[in-house]
């Protein structure tokens, strides 16, 4: 994406404010470093790294082989090799980028929302809002217009309010990611899977979606099925962490988050 200086100004601005925000408060406002999440965490926490590469692919391949059972999904332009080389180009960008979302959203923020003791979905929703909301600048001024066009026959109108909503039930599955390792790199992983991978799946041509169908089989976080898809695995590893931590424990787990 090309975008004019000022316009990379204020899309570096918006990127790195949360995070700038989020150690000023660590480091001056007295909420400490403890629960930062810096740690790989790899002890024990193999598994969930594996989740963290598998499950926009897995939710992908779902979504389309769904959307093409329909009739609603063609793949006129698709070649593995072109795929795979423009996913391993977009990678590290959207690994530096992620490190600035992630370590505000999941580095700070999740912990501090569990930390009230709120009901867990309650506390995913409140962070997924947030996270969501924070999008809208992006999406309205900083987004450009034909990649846009190229992901979605929605109007603004419809886009924005679908692609909050559906950053809530992904919020449980990156939340619960770093509860279960108390470490923000399988978010951070999850994350710079989706920004390489999905997104250019339509604005490449990869896939192309019946007009107006979008909304119902998109690969991304603003279609229907995609939010089911993370709505039901958010539950399972919510589920999971429930069985393997006992409930004893629940209450100090953000101490070591």
């Amino acid at each position: 994406m090309n975008n004019p200086p000022g316009q990379s100004l204020g899309l570096l601005i918006w990127l790195i404010v949360p995070l700038s925000t989020a150690l000023l408060l660590r480091a001056f406002a007295g909420d400490g470093w403890q629960d930062f999440g810096l740690r790989l965490a790899l002890r024990g926490n193999g598994v969930w790294y594996v989740v963290s590469l598998l499950v926009y692919p897995v939710g992908v391949s779902v979504v389309l082989l769904i959307g093409s059972a329909l009739g609603l999904i063609s793949f006129p332009d698709f070649a593995w090799g072109r795929l795979l080389a423009i996913f391993a180009l977009g990678f590290i960008p959207a690994f530096i980028k992620n490190i600035f979302e992630e370590f505000a959203w999941r580095g700070y923020l999740t912990p501090k929302v569990y930390s009230l003791g709120l009901n867990d979905y309650v506390g995913h929703s409140i962070v997924g809002l947030i996270w969501g909301c924070w999008h809208i600048p992006y999406l309205l001024f900083l987004l450009d217009r034909a990649t846009l066009q190229a992901a979605t026959t929605q109007s603004l109108a419809t886009f924005i309010p679908m692609a909050i909503i559906g950053l809530v039930p992904a919020s449980i599955v990156y939340g619960e990611l770093r509860l279960l390792t108390h470490s923000v790199w399988p978010p951070l992983l999850l994350h710079t899977i989706s920004n390489a991978l999905v997104d250019v799946l339509v604005v490449q041509g990869f896939v192309k979606i019946v007009p107006g169908m979008d909304l119902l089989v998109s690969p991304g976080h603003q279609g229907i099925l995609t939010t089911i898809f993370f709505l039901l695995v958010g539950i399972g590893l919510r589920q999971l962490r429930m069985k393997t931590i006992p409930a004893a424990n629940q209450g100090h787990l953000v101490a070591t988050l």
